[in-house]
């Protein structure tokens, strides 16, 4: 039989309003009675009722993590951060995998709103008008990762998504590149893969190289080396005038190397392939790969802080927070 807080009382000699006030961090009680209730909820193994007590308090001490997809390399370490964070402050953690489903988004959404959560970190593939509609509509304290709605008007981290990419597309132009092609998800949702698809067309713009269609593919984002792979065999087969690729994600570059590879095409003797996030397997891959480092450990620890802020009424420091990126350099460009 679970202990209850009556046993816990009778074993401190207290009240069970005393115990109460322990566990809810009620400052009158003093501090030998304070250590006697700890000693006797340790002793007991007791376990606070959550329902209950998040009747009586409002809150449950649970946060929402909802991300795109459980398989993809990013995510682990975003939620590891946000994990972290959540132990310190003593919160529970429940996960959402979407797969990339827009109406799963939105069901987890309702179904969070529903169980309570105090919160939601929501990392969204695409933060189009009717998710953010779903968004406002459940009215709960919720922090974005890795992109922003087209207003901006929900607390997020990020990095500079467009900005990153250009840097990216530079540092292949001062390779003495000129024929750089680039493999994205998206043109014009609004998520970081867009962003980056811009910051790759004002690098070349700044540059005054001409974008060429031929070497610029839209792929899908499933199967992530799959379909980077299948990305750079449609290019190819277009032309082999390139001497590097530009991809918006690290898992689409180890793809399109693959399909360089089964083309006898050497990187990077012969084509420059950049990635991009840093995942575990950028550094394993062969060859290794350069990529733009987001750091998303603390993406996942900073969202999580500033949404413990929301929870409890507190004033944010930034409502969109920036983090800095820069550029690994490994083995997969000259």
């Amino acid at each position: 039989m679970a202990t209850s807080i009556k046993d816990v009382a009778r074993e401190a000699n207290v009240s069970i309003a005393t115990v109460s006030r322990v566990l809810n961090n009620v400052d009158v009680v003093n501090e030998d009675t304070k250590k006697k209730v700890l000693e006797a909820i340790k002793k007991l193994d007791y376990r606070p009722n959550i329902v209950a007590r998040s009747l009586k308090t409002q809150k449950t001490k649970t946060i929402g993590i909802i991300i795109p997809d459980i398989s993809n390399q990013i995510y682990p370490e975003v939620v590891r951060g946000a994990e972290d964070v959540a132990n310190i402050y003593e919160y529970n953690i429940i996960l959402c995998n979407t797969d990339l489903d827009p109406q799963k988004e939105m069901e987890y959404l309702r179904v969070l709103s529903e169980k309570m959560v105090d919160g939601v970190i929501y990392i969204s593939n695409s933060l189009e008008e009717n998710i953010v509609k779903t968004i406002k509509n459940i009215k709960m304290p919720l922090v974005l990762i890795e992109t922003n709605g087209k207003d901006k008007d929900f607390p997020s981290v990020i990095i500079d998504n467009k900005q990153a990419a250009n840097d990216a597309v530079k540092y292949l132009i001062k390779k003495k590149n000129k024929r750089i092609a680039c493999i994205s998800t998206d043109k014009e949702a609004v998520n970081a893969s867009a962003l980056r698809y811009a910051g790759y067309l004002d690098a070349l713009k700044e540059n005054h190289i001409e974008y060429n269609e031929e070497i610029v593919s839209f792929c899908k984002i499933s199967r992530k080396v799959e379909d980077g792979y299948e990305a750079m065999n449609s290019i190819l087969e277009k032309t082999k005038d390139i001497d590097a690729v530009f991809c918006v994600d690290d898992e689409i570059a180890m793809g399109a190397i693959n399909a360089l590879r089964d083309k006898n095409i050497k990187v990077p003797e012969e084509i420059d392939v950049m990635g991009f996030n840093n995942t575990y397997g950028a550094a394993n891959f062969y060859p290794k790969l350069t990529t733009i480092a987001q750091p998303l450990y603390d993406m996942g620890s900073v969202a999580t802080r500033m949404l413990i802020k929301k929870i409890n009424n507190e004033p944010l420091e930034e409502e969109i927070f920036v983090l800095p990126y820069e550029i690994v350099e490994r083995d997969s460009c000259k």
